[in-house]
């Protein structure tokens, strides 16, 4: 008998444990998304899946496709075509392997110039 209610006392306090991590767990909605964590989420940016960033960033298993995301204001003095990159990279590279952002709507012009000013700073 006394197993059995130390059974059912783990039992009722692993539900009451997972119901609040599922609370916890909760996903953030894109638009309440920093570009960081829109750049960084397999879903959405997924930028790391090519690109290289700096380590201060938190970039962890980066890919090789892209160029490095590093001194991109020396690379794109003026920030628009960084955003134009981002939204359309086929009109510089038609044959180019990275998502169309805005033309393909993967990501909402907010989130775009959120990815942007992320990018713009590495």
């Amino acid at each position: 008998m006394r197993n059995i209610r130390m059974g059912l006392l783990l039992g009722v306090l692993g539900l009451a444990v997972h119901a609040g991590l599922a609370q916890a767990a909760e996903p953030v909605k894109p638009s309440e998304m920093t570009g960081k964590e829109l750049a960084f989420d397999r879903s959405l940016g997924n930028c790391l899946a090519c690109h290289a960033m700096p380590t201060v960033h938190d970039a962890t298993s980066p890919g090789t496709i892209g160029p490095p995301l590093i001194a991109m204001k020396a690379r794109f003095p003026d920030k628009a075509a960084l955003r134009a990159q981002i939204w359309d990279a086929a009109v510089k590279n038609p044959n180019t392997p990275m998502p169309l952002y805005g033309k393909n709507k993967i990501l909402t012009e907010q989130e775009i110039d959120k990815v942007t000013n992320f990018i713009y700073g590495l």
